[in-house]
């Protein structure tokens, strides 16, 4: 696990509530965290996300994930390492909006 996925870790683990697996496969992907009860699927994406091409795979990733069900939700690590309380607000109101 990187730096970021480690900080994101450690907080999502110590959700109430909510059980979060990290590097869980889903048909060909491997979801770098998911909580299969609310079929929240969460992504840390390093700067390589920023290139043409793996912001084309990530898209693709994204749809088959939503196909199965899952709804997808994607961080930088900058955001999970600089503004981590941010990110789990973010975290929360969703949970807080799904069925």
């Amino acid at each position: 696990m990187t730096l970021a996925e480690r900080v994101m870790w450690e907080h999502l683990r110590t959700m109430k509530g909510f059980h979060f697996r990290r590097q869980h496969p889903i048909g060909d992907y491997i979801a770098d965290f998911i909580c299969l009860k609310k079929q929240l699927v969460i992504e840390i994406d390093g700067g390589y996300h920023a290139a043409p091409e793996q912001q084309y795979n990530d898209g693709v990733r994204t749809e088959d994930l939503q196909h199965l069900g899952f709804t997808v939700v994607r961080f930088t690590n900058e955001a999970v390492l600089h503004d981590i309380q941010t990110v789990m607000q973010e975290i929360n109101e969703i949970i807080l909006t799904m069925k």
